[in-house]
């Protein structure tokens, strides 16, 4: 403690006055900063585990990629060559110089919409289908040895099929889209309806209820994220599917455009749209993944 003494006038007392001390903050202050700082740690340890393993990864395929590039002495084109043949292609996406050049970006969007058409007929019979095969034993057990020969057949083996039936690349595409898209939600839908519980299928029994209001009411919430299940799985085997279709059939179209240039001898086009095809049916991916994330009911634990 510092102390200071004033003088005051003759026969009068000296009175010392103590400084102020400096003020200490409270525990509980410092408990709340190191809490802070701790948090704020966390969100960066965090942050650098979700970023730093992808970009890593991603070094690694580029480091291979131009490790290979070198060892085939160009004949595979490096990550820059490649890099710079993107940006051209890409600066102008949905250019038209006749039926058969077009930009990337008709190619991806005929390829979708073809993708949307197949799988939209199967979501339209095989969702129904699976309600009715699950919910009816004599149908699933009619149905079942129908779907485990038929599942396996590759999908490319029902293209000639389409071709012969339709008469055209496009429908025959979307035939082979639509066959290869059902038995996913057709399997998963029937498992859903399969694992309900028994109770709720009594209670239903014993109001009386009526088998439209049973599967609206009862069997469609809790089958439902099976059947997002499904949906998912069937439209990344349409996305797979349709690439190999386009390269047999022809036309505009994602598929059609990788065996174009490889007649052209260009294979960093062709590199160009494995990224391409990779990062679209990655995008569907997630987005399902979102969808079926936002109607999954989980237990909640008391």
């Amino acid at each position: 403690m510092v102390s200071a003494v004033f003088h005051s006038p003759a026969g009068a007392q000296t009175v010392p006055v103590s400084a102020p001390a400096k003020a200490t903050p409270p525990a509980s202050s410092k408990a709340a900063i190191s809490a802070a700082e701790h948090q704020r740690a966390r969100q960066w340890h965090a942050f650098w585990m979700a970023v730093l393993p992808p970009l890593m990864g991603l070094g690694l395929l580029i480091g291979l990629w131009a490790l290979v590039s070198i060892t085939t002495k160009g004949s595979i084109p490096s990550p820059y060559e490649t890099g710079v043949q993107a940006i051209e292609i890409f600066s102008d996406p949905f250019y038209r110089k006749g039926p058969n050049d077009q930009g990337v970006g008709w190619n991806v969007l005929m390829s979708l919409e073809r993708v949307a058409v197949g799988f939209g007929l199967a979501a339209l019979v095989g969702i129904p289908a699976g309600f009715v095969i699950g919910r009816f034993t004599f149908l699933s057990r009619m149905c079942n040895p129908l779907i485990s020969l038929l599942r396996p057949v590759s999908p490319l083996a029902w293209l000639p099929i389409g071709l012969l039936v339709f008469k055209g690349a496009n429908p025959a595409a979307i035939w082979t889209i639509f066959i290869c898209s059902i038995w996913p939600m057709v399997i998963n839908t029937a498992v859903g309806v399969q694992r309900v519980p028994q109770d709720y299928l009594n209670v239903a029994r014993v109001l009386n209820l009526s088998e439209w209001k049973i599967a609206t009411t009862i069997l469609f919430p809790a089958v439902l994220p099976y059947m997002l299940t499904g949906v998912r799985l069937a439209v990344g085997t349409a996305w797979l599917v349709i690439v190999a279709a386009e390269m047999l059939t022809g036309g505009v179209g994602i598929g059609f455009w990788v065996w174009d240039e490889w007649n052209n001898l260009n294979v960093k086009n062709i590199i160009i749209a494995i990224f391409v095809i990779g990062l679209v049916g990655l995008i569907l991916e997630y987005a399902l993944i979102r969808i079926a994330t936002a109607f999954t009911f989980e237990e909640v634990k008391s």
